[in-house]
């Protein structure tokens, strides 16, 4: 199964996770944000929506995204430019595409300093 893993991460894990795959460790799939905040920021409820109708669908056209998503295709086209901004999805040649079959969420949440 194709999954990619959605995290928190800093700069330096994300080096440290580049320097590994230069040296022929396996990664697998990884989008990374700075922060809880920014994570929840750029994946709002509708867009969590909309990448649970791309998730492991190929390539689809924005009006068939806003179709599977159940929602009005100009509200969606803003959503899909935010995500692709984000560098969540992709352009393809079809419209779009989100390239995984599984999605993973991986971040801790400790207490407060």
């Amino acid at each position: 199964m194709n999954t990619v893993t959605l995290s928190v991460a800093s700069r330096t894990q994300i080096n440290d996770r580049v320097r590994a795959a230069f040296a022929g460790e396996e990664q697998g799939a990884f989008i990374s944000f700075a922060s809880v905040d920014l994570l929840w920021q750029t994946l709002t409820k509708k867009r969590w929506d909309i990448l649970r109708a791309m998730t492991g669908q190929g390539d689809l056209s924005i009006r068939e995204v806003a179709r599977r998503a159940g929602r009005d295709v100009k509200a969606v086209h803003g959503d899909v430019t935010a995500l692709l901004n984000a560098g969540v999805i992709q352009r393809s040649p079809h419209g779009v595409v989100f390239p995984y079959d599984a999605v993973h969420v991986d971040f801790t949440l400790a207490k407060a300093a």
